[in-house]
């Protein structure tokens, strides 16, 4: 018995590690759907689409750094609300627990101010801390490790150039097993592979230099990708779409119903740079953070490089909205009425002041919301919560807010204004509850 049930642990050993080497061997790379032949950077005859843009290229290497920073989005979540900026401490809420992201000041008492270069790559690429703790996926560190190393050291030399914040780093609150970090080796063994950006020779510099910017700094399908059991990128389904940090991520594959292909080259730039694309909506929540503190600081021809990487992501259709509702009606009494009329009561009482009741704002572009994808979702995960939470935006026009309702109104009163918003102006009316917006409400401050 004894003999046999060794046998038995020794067989289930043998099929985890083979399952694991499996994972490793055959898991899609995030540019895998290009095809082509990827070569490593020394090895490529067309321009380096890593670094920074032309015009940055003889900037001393902190100049660099900082753009850099800004492409690859540290700052954000590296700062806690109304905190120094890098000197960590915002809440991460996930299913078993909380993560707080730590201070990246050149503190030598609580933050990096001790790491050597090796210590700063091993944790941007590795995800591995100077005292060898390793690091959850929160930190990105499955597509920084696409980075080229002269990248990391720039952005580690912009770092060193702040001024250091004393700010101690709070504990994270996950669960058992999840508070064991030292499965993550296990995880990144199957799920990291450490290799860095290859350009891919059947495509043109500008797609290379998208790809970079998308796959190696930008890390966008850590919000676009859905992800697997194991929490790792599922990139067989590439930027379809998920939910991030209590948003919705929507689909940005050339899906013409449900992605973005049936927007314009323009329409997709303006959406990056500005966060609005007349008739198509406006950023919020992450994705405006995004906007704000990443992409609204690249340069034209990056935006333009990330333009037309994502033109080239495979059409993959999701149950996300596909069909865009046009204008309501400008008269209250049409379109939208519910049955105890509630949602509209708090519409018109706080709402149409802004957005109207065409959906099309006369106060600024921005506040129009006939058209977006969000009122069209009927799921209406980011109507509730930009009700919840509000919304603050950098833009070219100035700052642009919307308030928080969150702490004026009920759950069952946003839940019914949402159900009202997305009759009247979706294709599509949506059902959320009191409950749904309650559980909403863990995964947002305001």
């Amino acid at each position: 018995m004894r003999k046999a049930i060794l046998t038995l642990v020794a067989v289930a050993i043998v099929v985890v590690i083979a399952g694991a080497v499996g994972w490793r061997l055959f898991n899609l790379r995030p540019m895998a759907f290009a095809g082509g032949t990827p070569v490593a950077l020394a090895d490529y005859h067309g321009a380096d689409p890593t670094g920074v843009p032309a015009d940055l290229k003889s900037a001393d290497v902190v100049k660099r750094g900082e753009y850099l920073a800004r492409a690859a989005d540290c700052m954000v979540c590296h700062t806690s609300p109304g905190g120094p900026q890098y000197a960590g401490g915002l809440a991460i809420p996930l299913p078993f627990g909380t993560l707080y992201s730590t201070n990246i000041t050149p503190d030598k008492a609580t933050g990096i101010g001790d790491y050597s270069d090796a210590d700063f790559l091993n944790a941007v690429q590795r995800g591995v801390r100077r005292d060898g703790t390793r690091l959850y996926p929160a930190m990105p560190y499955p597509s920084y490790t696409y980075m080229t190393d002269a990248d990391a050291l720039a952005i580690e030399a912009y770092l060193f150039s702040l001024a250091p914040v004393r700010a101690e780093n709070r504990a994270d609150t996950l669960q058992f097993p999840f508070n064991q970090r030292w499965l993550m080796g296990p995880w990144s063994f199957v799920f990291n592979q450490n290799v860095r950006f290859k350009p891919n020779t059947a495509q043109s510099p500008e797609w290379n230099r998208g790809a970079y910017l998308a796959e190696a700094l930008a890390h966008c399908g850590d919000c676009h990708t859905p992800r697997n059991l194991a929490f790792a990128l599922d990139n067989r389904k590439k930027f379809v779409g998920a939910i991030a940090a209590g948003w919705h991520a929507f689909n940005i594959t050339s899906d013409r119903a449900s992605g973005i292909g049936a927007w314009s080259d323009k329409d997709i730039a303006a959406y990056l740079s500005t966060g609005h694309a007349s008739g198509r909506g406006t950023a919020a929540g992450p994705m405006g953070e995004a906007v704000d503190q990443s992409f609204s600081l690249m340069a034209p021809s990056d935006i333009s490089a990330v333009v037309a990487y994502l033109r080239s992501i495979p059409p993959i259709a999701s149950s996300e909205p596909a069909t865009i509702a046009p204008p309501a009606p400008p008269s209250p009494k049409q379109g939208g009425e519910t049955a105890d009329a509630l949602g509209k009561r708090v519409f018109e009482g706080a709402c149409v002041g802004c957005h109207s009741w065409t959906g099309i704002s006369a106060i600024l572009p921005y506040a129009t919301i006939a058209g977006a994808r969000a009122v069209n979702d009927s799921k209406a995960t980011n109507v509730a919560q930009v009700v919840i939470s509000g919304s603050k935006r950098h833009t070219p026009a100035g700052i642009v807010s919307m308030p928080a309702f969150g702490g004026i109104y009920s759950d069952t009163e946003i839940a019914a204004v949402v159900n009202y918003v997305t009759k009247r102006f979706g294709a599509e009316p949506s059902t959320i509850s009191a409950k749904d917006v309650a559980a909403l409400r863990t995964q947002t401050s305001y």
